[in-house]
């Protein structure tokens, strides 16, 4: 039998846990997932397969960079992303917007979508609902995400209102684009955005809009933006279950390792996060016993290797300190490659915890170890 579009089975709960897989044409995703990022074509200083090998079953990456370079037109002509960066499974494709707004000079909203000058060179672009979904059609994007409008959460509720508002004006136009796509259509998953900031009433607003449209899956869109893990884990306290359950909830740009528990405590299934990989860039590696700066001098005699089960285990602390702070191309990419292993174990961890109905007990103990004594929900 061929693959299905998109098929999402929860196989097991632990209070608002799930763990389960999403299957589409070109591999299952087993949930908890963590997606590394591959924002220009690339998971920076890592091959593809060597991704794969860490545990990854779905990349991102994202429409904003891809269309100013190279260009998804070029992308396409080249056989799409997939064939273009040696990636033969899922790949999940943000629609741009926080880019747009983050990244950009002088944007100007409308209804239309967001004008913007190109932060490489300046060029003007203007970025829709319309034409964010064809950039991701045209890169072959296997999950599609609904183009949406972010605004700090410190902004005012009637700023905060109107933003929500017109997003879910976005995702209905995103919906109806996606539905024209043809081919594409017919073999990937458009995914809706909700927003709201931290006011519940929004937020529920804004869940009720995406669910009158109709999505394959959800997004918690507009935390992990400065709020703090205490807000954020609020706002997952009851935003999560705004959505439709029989559908996987991703919650965007998230994150640090506590942080991802503590989601998926919360109702959480897929996750993506820049951390792992620039942390790697920068001399810092994840273990289970909390974060290491390689560059510590404490390191410059340690023999033992970061962690016995690690793929660059037979490289000692003291190598990788070296080759940090020389500034050697091997260490970001060692530790590049460590960091993604990690999350991967650790999502391994928490599918397992779940399915034998342990999550609480685990959370709690990977918390004492970890040192982020956060309270769980």
């Amino acid at each position: 039998m061929p693959a299905p579009r998109f098929a999402f089975s929860i196989h097991a709960t632990d209070g608002a846990a799930r763990t389960g897989a999403i299957a589409m044409r070109r591999g299952a995703i087993r949930t908890p997932a963590f997606m590394p990022v591959g924002t220009a074509g690339t998971v920076k200083a890592m091959r593809p397969a060597e991704v794969r090998t860490t545990g990854a079953d779905i990349l991102l990456g994202n429409t904003y960079h891809l269309m100013l370079r190279p260009g998804a037109e070029r992308v396409a002509r080249l056989g799409g992303l997939h064939g273009f960066m040696g990636w033969d499974r899922p790949i999940l494709t943000d629609s741009g917007g926080y880019q747009v707004m983050s990244l950009s000079a002088l944007t100007k909203r409308s209804e239309e979508g967001v004008a913007f000058k190109s932060h490489l060179d300046g060029s003007a672009h203007l970025l829709s609902p319309e034409r964010s979904i064809e950039i991701q059609r045209l890169l072959g994007a296997d999950i599609v995400m609904a183009f949406d409008e972010l605004v700090p959460t410190t902004a005012t509720r009637d700023i905060q209102a109107e933003a929500m508002a017109r997003s879910m004006r976005w995702a209905k136009r995103s919906r109806a684009a996606f539905d024209g796509g043809g081919a594409h259509a017919e073999c990937a998953a458009l995914f809706g955005i909700q927003q709201g900031a931290l006011d519940r009433e929004l937020r529920k607003a804004s869940a009720d809009a995406l669910l009158d449209i109709g999505f394959d899956g959800y997004a918690v869109g507009g935390l992990a933006v400065g709020e703090g893990q205490e807000a954020m884990f609020a706002c997952l306290d009851y935003a999560p279950a705004q959505l439709d359950p029989a559908r996987p909830r991703y919650l965007m740009g998230v994150g640090k390792p506590d942080d991802i528990v503590g989601a998926v405590e919360r109702g959480i299934d897929m996750f993506d996060c820049v951390l792992p990989t620039r942390s790697g860039r920068n001399g810092q590696a994840f273990t289970w016993d909390g974060p290491l700066n390689l560059r510590n001098a404490a390191h410059a005699e340690d023999v033992a290797p970061i962690d016995p089960d690690s793929p660059i285990a037979g490289w000692s602390r003291a190598y990788l300190h070296h080759l940090t702070k020389s500034g050697e191309m091997l260490g970001a990419m060692l530790l590049t490659e460590h960091n993604l292993w990690f999350y991967q174990q650790l999502m391994a961890a928490l599918r397992d915890a779940i399915a034998e109905r342990r999550l609480a007990s685990w959370a709690d103990d990977f918390r004492r170890r970890y040192g982020a004594r956060r309270p769980s929900p």
